[in-house]
Order: structure tokens, then sequence, then C-alpha cells
């Protein structure tokens, strides 16, 4: 994307779709990849690209759910791996939560190529998923997790997730936290807290409000989380596809 300037009005989403064609190169994206992120870009245009105010209260309710956590985990697929490597390396840096490697399309060759894509940005260590070690309530590869990662998670972070795999968590009783620009899938529905915006926009945001909440006590953190509706936020992000960008 080199004879683009960054003036063009669609710098940042051609930009988005050169990391996620590069990612199906380097073997870390898959070409379904590609189909779900044209779907999520869909939705963007109709929030206007920009972080709604809606986002920002998931936002704020996301990094305070991290901060108490007791074991948070954060799970990358292919696309957040192209897309975010480095914001969820310092993500997992400012929460104490390891990242693990966790994709739908599997195979060994995409689970080390993600991995290399995440060291190469910083990650000192990255778990993988384990043939001995499943999830219940799901029948996909992604029922796989690590024993030290999602399987003894209270907390995970799920951005760019599947519905099934969302459901598996919740009915396991952990918290989930997700990213989508969807307010009607599967996912979001059923994720404690959805953040509905672009990952590129919410990432930062997110490592910005942990910052500025940490020095929050438990009982205060729980109080962001408590008074949070989820469904109201859906709703919100609603009215404004509705309205378009």
């Amino acid at each position: 994307m080199t004879d683009v300037p960054e003036s063009h009005p669609r710098y940042v989403s051609l930009r988005m779709r050169d990391d996620i064609a590069r990612g199906v190169e380097q073997g870390v994206t898959s070409p379904h990849g590609l189909i779900a992120h044209g779907r999520g870009e869909a939705f963007d245009y109709m929030i206007g690209e920009t972080t709604q105010p809606f986002a920002l209260s998931a936002i704020r309710s996301a990094a305070a759910m991290l901060l108490r956590a007791s074991h948070p985990v954060i799970s990358v697929n292919g696309n957040t791996a192209a897309l975010v490597p480095a914001h969820l390396v310092s993500l997992s840096a400012a929460c104490k939560a390891p990242l693990e490697v966790n994709i739908f399309h599997t195979s060994h060759e995409r689970e080390r190529a993600i991995e290399r894509q995440l060291r190469d940005s910083g990650a000192e260590g990255v778990l993988l998923p384990s043939p001995d070690s499943t999830i219940d309530h799901i029948e996909s590869n992604r029922k796989f997790v690590n024993p030290r990662g999602i399987a003894v998670a209270d907390v995970v972070f799920v951005p760019l997730e599947d519905g099934d795999r969302c459901e598996a968590l919740r009915k396991m009783d952990k918290e989930v936290i997700t990213i989508d620009l969807n307010p009607m899938s599967r996912t979001s529905r059923l994720a404690s807290v959805t953040i509905v915006d672009n990952v590129v926009r919410a990432m930062p945001l997110l490592l910005e409000t942990i910052a500025e909440l940490r020095s929050l006590g438990v009982p205060q953190l729980e109080t962001l989380v408590s008074t949070y509706d989820n469904q109201t936020i859906l709703d919100q992000a609603q009215q404004r596809l509705r309205k378009g960008g």
C-alpha cells in the first residue's frame, strides 16, 4: 500500500485489508478470515467508522473486569494476530494475562505462525492448545485449550470470537469480553461485555482505560462491572446501526 497516502479517506481501512492479506500469506490468518473481516468492515461503515459512546462504556467495564480478575486470559485468533499483535502483547503485560492461541480453522502450522507473530511483537510466552485439555459444550476444534490458560480462566478476553465458543465459555461460568462490530451476533448477545467497535480502535482505548483504572480498589472495580448492562449497550449500538453512518 505504499502508493496510498495517509490522507486517503480509506487509508486505515486499506491498511487493515493489507494486514489481513499479509496474515494469510504468512499463514497467520485463514482465508476464511478475509470474509469475516469484510463483514465487520460493513458494520463499521454503519457506525461511522468512529468509536461511539456505547463502545466507550463497554471498554470501561471491560477494563475493570480484567483488572479485578483472578486469572484473566487473552484468546488470540488469526485476525487479531494480524491486526493488533503489539496491542495484545501490551494488554497481556498490563493485566498479567497470558496469551493463548485458539483458532477455528486449526493446524499446528497456523498455531505456530500466530505464536511467532506474537513473539515478534514482544510476547515472552504464548500458550498453545493441548489435545489433552478441552472445554465443555462445544464440538469444534476450539474446544482444545491450554490447561494453564483458558481451562482455568475466570475472565476470557476473546476479540473477534465465534458464537459457539462464547456460549460454551459462558456455560462454564466464565466471564467473556469480546470486541464485535455486529451487535446482533450470538457472540455479542452472549458475552458479559461486548465492545461494539473496530478492534484497531478499541484496543488502544482499552489499554488507556486500564492504565486509568489501575489505582482503583477491588470494590470500585466491582461496582463498575456490576452496574454495567450489556443489553443496554447492544440496544444503543443497534439504534446507531439503524441511523447509519
